[in-house]
């Protein structure tokens, strides 16, 4: 039974007030122990949250518009979201407060604004002429459903359809209602007998703006005209609308239908279409009509000065095509052209060279908003090929599993991944310029170079350029092409540990400095990586098997939660070196029949053929024992300067020289204790149905689980470790997130009752391992999920030669510290609380040709400079930190004392510790599953920031979220998009500097030329006074319960943008004129005034000058 704990029931009641949670700090200095004072540069003033940059697809996609004058596009989403994009690297991103999906947007062409429509009936308005856009207005219809919208060019009044069919008209100055309604039983009186239904599109004739054609989805259509207020013309049709378009004449209008036919309509002729279309049905000989083929959505009809015009069509494909992938129908002429997309169509544009409706349209390229893409196709071009896309759209090619975000990398590594990936580049695109190229970009006051690392479910890897607030994806890397594909279904699932995806990544290891790279999969298998720019055929890939699956039984503590307290080393004396071991597949099953020393996956035994990138170094295997499967991987890491490498899971942990292509260390949790394991396990005894597997090995397996259900897959409830949450959240978890228990994978979750002991945190040093060393040694930092830290003595040979020739010894030493909760992350502080990084070996090619001498091959192993001159290391202590769920110490070295300790939450766990660099100081920084981010200075762990940010409400937020240096943090907000955040205050200042414009000036194209005799006998485009006839004068006022206007939070920059007329340039405009003659005429006015005032001060100097003159003669 827990025990009760008052202290705790009081620390939880006070946690929320600052002043309680500094008391609560546990800055401990033991007595007789004090350490010497550090002096600490980071303040709380460097420290403030806010989001920086959005990058990805837009998750679920419901709306897209375009400016054609400012070639800005804008999607809309279901959850309310905004992006708009510009030229490549200007892109931004704004949510609508509801949460509401986005229904229509509409561009006030090029005015910097937009109007957006959501599901919950309210209209927004955008300024877009500020780099973070925010509404101006909005408007919510209070007793009508909003349906469609259309926004004329160069006008301020919106019409806006309605549920009921009944179309209001929208002033997007001032954000009311005209009085002006169109109601649905005037517009079709008598020539339906029933409602017809919501209003699907509305449009205004591209030659007479006085004449609006309303499209009612049960097939009817109504030119309406606006100054008489009566319908002129009705069509009907028996099949439902879907959508209408102009021809640019006005002469002509096209509807798509429900049963998969195109329309066409004369204007004057109301009777019949004249022409009816089914793009993909099959025409019947004896002259029925064809098949019915399934919706089409939309269609568009624009119009070429040099040929015939194109019909552009989503959806019309006949029912028998199963399996067809969605199309978009290009019809042109004779010519149809059907184009496969990969997903569902949401929307399409067709982008044209004029934003006049009532001119040839010219369209060069049409935007398909897919349901997980966008696309754009080349009209221009023969075969329509598509552009090739400059957005980071393509994250979510597959799922993300996890990512790693580094700031200030290594100069040169940008470059040298952008030259691999420049060759894994796509060919057959079009040739042109990527057209949507609006806005400006900012300047850029970061000048460090950052790369972000997506693992994925496919087991790819990419590598992104993150610098200065944009992404761009740099290099891919498929780790699968090492393994041989499963084509038999039932031998896969034999030997796979899950039902799909056996490759994804879940951990990723990377050290920028050597560029070594190191992943484990889901099917416990790690792989080593070098980067090379040579190209190379390696024609046995490196491989080694291990056995770690161990069977002891589990004894909870006395106290069931507590662990005890830290400890002193124990047994480093009798420690033994471990000697290395490797197990190939000798058999695939043991004698009683059980599976047994089977990898999950099965290397290829063909020669491989590895591009310039990143190059198979060695792949690991953990292998079945006795008909159980290898345990998923749940830390990792990889050291350069030393050539080892060490992963662990709940079973326990093993270590490789990947130079030697050897295995180190095989131990089980338990054997890293020795004799000083508090939790009294004791090994249970073989079962009878099986054979040991092997002589020191042992299965650490939870006492409570019968086989049958140790044998499913790992990535089901069973894994070792879960995530506890609140009951509230537990619905909204992500299932299809579930399978991914996280890389580190520690880092989600608290310990379940049965939970074995896994390891959870692994770290490279150069330290003092004992309390009796004089002076730091290479030495590994193992971490568990009770939060017991061991350290293990590295013994490497010297020089060169010798450690290829020699062994590593590895031996544990004996120390012994313990933590509350997992731990997370463990990192080393010089004694002037500098941050030590580990060892590593810079970066050299190692594919040289063979007649070079071997040595040039071996670089040198950099030691960790520890201070600043090395003959003062003996005497100069340093700090190990360590972060675990629940609190995080410094500890002092070689004393082992316990300098600082910081409890960060008794009623909440951390996901992620990190341990990060910021204005030439160090810190630590940690975001826990209640959804606050926190930082800590270091050494003495004083609390810098504590912000509510964001509270865990699935795992992939768990999974993804990480910190990098210079205040920089990431996690995956959806499945397709990356949320990037800082939490530096001088970055937050600079943010503003940093994003781009989306609104530049430019001027908005001639009008069409009417012609000369269009002008002298009509014929030509008719305007209409629009604030005549809806203007409060003329309409009176729209009814106050029909919809209420509510100001926008658009800040004083966006009550600036309104003054300076956002939605305004169009009435000073008209009013240009006027104010121009007011001028000079008033300029004409004060020039008289100066003149008459010249004249009369030259009279009064000449009278003043006269009585002093000379006498007259």
């Amino acid at each position: 039974m827990r025990k009760f704990n008052i202290r705790k029931v009081l620390d939880g009641l006070t946690a929320g007030s600052s002043s309680a949670s500094q008391q609560q700090q546990q800055q401990q200095h033991p007595p007789g122990n004090r350490e010497p004072e550090i002096q600490e540069t980071l303040q709380s003033e460097h420290f403030q949250l806010c989001k920086t940059v959005r990058h990805g697809f837009p998750y679920q996609p419901s709306a897209l518009a375009f400016d054609p004058v400012q070639k800005i596009l804008a999607v809309g989403t279901q959850t309310g979201a905004l992006r708009l994009f510009g030229r490549p690297g200007v892109e931004c991103y704004c949510q609508h407060d509801s949460g509401a999906a986005v229904i229509q947007l509409q561009f006030l062409i090029n005015e910097g604004a937009l109007v957006s429509a959501l599901a919950d009936d309210t209209l927004h308005l955008w300024n877009l002429r500020q780099k973070r856009p925010a509404v101006l207005h909005s408007l919510k219809f209070c007793r009508e459903r909003v349906t469609f919208c259309h926004l004329p060019f160069q006008s301020k009044w919106l019409y806006v359809g309605t549920e009921r069919g009944n179309i209001h008209i929208v002033n997007v100055e001032s954000f009311t209602l005209s009085g002006y309604v169109i109601m649905w039983n005037k517009a079709i009186e008598l020539s339906s007998k029933s409602h017809p239904g919501p209003v699907v599109h509305i449009s205004d004739n591209p030659m007479d703006e006085g004449k609006l054609l309303i499209g009612f989805e049960s097939g009817t259509v109504v030119l309406w005209d606006l100054k008489s207020k009566k319908a002129d013309y009705r069509y009907t049709y028996d099949e439902a609308i879907h959508s209408v378009a102009w021809h640019h004449e006005g002469k002509q209008f096209i509807c798509s239908h429900s049963d998969g036919t195109l329309t066409i309509w004369n204007v004057r002729s109301p009777t019949k279409p004249v022409q009816t279309i089914t793009p993909h049905g099959k025409q019947l000989k004896d002259g029925k009509k064809p098949e019915p083929c399934k919706p089409i959505l939309k269609v568009e009809f624009k119009t070429t000065r040099s040929g015939e015009p194109f019909i552009i069509l989503s959806g019309g494909l006949s029912y028998d095509t199963v399996g067809r992938r969605p199309c978009l129908t290009v019809m042109h002429g004779k010519s149809t052209a059907v184009l496969e997309m990969d997903y569902s169509i949401v929307d399409f544009l067709t982008l044209c060279e004029t934003p006049y409706p009532n001119d040839f349209q010219e369209p060069y390229a049409v935007v398909v908003l897919l349901e997980k893409d966008l696309v754009l196709i080349d009209l221009a071009q023969n075969g329509y090929p598509i552009f090739e896309n400059p957005y980071p759209l393509s994250i979510h090619e597959s799922p993300v599993t996890c990512c790693e975000y580094f700031a200030d990398c290594p100069v040169d590594l940008i470059p040298a991944l952008y030259s691999v990936g420049a060759r894994q580049k796509r060919q057959g695109y079009s040739k042109k310029e990527w057209p949507i190229n609006g806005g400006n970009w900012g300047l850029g006051a970061q000048s460090y170079p950052e790369i972000i690392i997506t693992g994925h479910a496919d087991g790819s890897i990419k590598f992104w350029d993150a610098s200065a607030i944009t992404l761009q994806v740099l290099y891919k890397l498929k780790t699968s092409k090492v393994f041989e594909k499963s084509r038999n279904k039932d031998d896969r699932q034999n030997t796979d540990i899950v039902d799909e995806d056996p490759y994804a990544i879940q951990i990723i290891s990377w050290c920028p400095e050597s560029r070594m790279l190191c992943i484990a999969g889901v099917s416990a298998h790690v792989i080593i990586y070098r980067f090379s720019k040579q190209e190379v055929v390696t024609e046995v890939i490196p491989m080694l098997e291990v056995r770690l699956l161990y069977e002891i039984n589990d004894v909870e503590t006395p106290e069931g939660e507590q662990p005890p307290p830290l400890s002193t080393p124990v047994g480093s004396s009798n420690s033994q070196p471990i000697p290395p071991q490797s197990h190939p597949s000798t058999s695939s099953s043991s004698s009683d029949g059980l599976r047994d020393n089977v990898p999950c996956l099965k290397v290829k035994n063909s020669p491989l053929k590895q591009s310039p990138g990143y190059q198979t170094e060695l792949v690991i295997q953990l292998v079945w024992v006795a008909g159980e499967p290898p345990q998923q991987i749940t830390s990792l890491a990889l050291n350069s300067s030393y050539g080892l490498v060490v992963f662990g899971n709940s079973n326990g942990i093993a270590m490789v020289d990947y130079l030697q292509k050897a295995v180190l260390l095989n131990l089980s949790t338990i054997e890293l204790y020795g004799s000083n394991d508090p939790y009294r396990r004791e090994p249970r005894s073989p079962r009878k149905s099986r054979q040991p597997s092997g002589a020191g090995l042992c299965d650490i397996t939870e006492g409570t689980v019968v086989p049958e259900d140790r044998c499913k897959s790992p990535t089901s409830a069973k894994m070792s470790r879960k995530l506890s949450l609140p009951t509230d959240l537990k619905p909204d978890l992500d299932v299809k997130d579930n399978s991914f228990s996280r890389s580190r994978s520690s880092s989600v979750t608290s310990i379940d009752k049965e939970s074995r002991e896994a390891i959870s945190a692994l770290h490279f040093c150069e330290t003092f391992t004992r309390k009796a060393d004089s002076s730091p040694s290479p030495c590994l930092w193992v971490g568990t999920t009770v939060g017991t830290a061991f350290v293990i003595t590295l013994n490497l040979p010297l020089g060169p030669e010798q450690r290829l020739l020699q062994p590593v010894i590895v031996s544990p030493s004996g120390t012994i510290l313990r933590l509350k909760g997992a731990i997370l992350r463990m990192a080393f502080l010089d004694a002037t609380g500098c941050l030590m990084p580990p060892a590593y070996e810079p970066w050299k090619e190692h594919n040289v040709p063979e007649e070079k001498d071997e040595k040039e091959k071996l670089k040198k192993r950099r030691p960790v400079s520890v201070s600043p001159s090395s003959s003062q290391e003996i005497s100069e202590n340093q700090y190990a930190v360590i972060c675990s769920e629940k609190q995080a110490k410094v500890i002092s070295l070689p004393t082992q004392n316990c300098a600082y300790k910081q409890n960060i939450t008794e009623t909440s766990f951390v996901l992620r510790g990190d341990i990060v660099a910021l204005s030439n100081s160090v810190c630590l920084a940690c975001f826990c599953a209640n959804g606050h981010i926190m930082t800590f200075s270091l050494p003495s762990l004083r609390p810098l920031l504590d912000v509510y940010y964001l509270p865990l409400t699935n795992m992939r937020i768990a999974r993804t979220f990480c910190f990098a240096n210079s205040g920089q943090a990431l996690y995956l907000v959806s499945p397709t998009e990356i949320q990037r955040l800082t939490y530096s205050q001088e970055t937050c200042e600079n943010l503003q500097e940093m994003l781009g414009e989306l609104f530049t000036p430019v001027e908005t194209p001639e009008a069409p030329n009417r012609g000369f005799f269009k002008g002298l006998f009509g014929g030509g485009a008719q305007s209409l006074d629009r604030e005549e006839l809806f203007g409060e004068s003329s309409s009176g006022k729209a009814s106050r319960s029909l919809a209420q206007h509510i100001p926008g939070p658009g800040g004083i920059e966006g009550v600036k943008g309104a003054a300076s007329g956002v939605v305004g340039e169009l009435a000073r405009a008209r009013l240009a004129l006027d104010e121009r003659g007011q001028k000079l005429s008033d300029l004409e006015e004060r020039t008289a005034a100066m003149m008459s005032s010249a004249d009369s001060f030259s009279k009064h100097a000449h009278e003043v000058c006269l009585p002093h003159g000379h006498p007259k003669s």
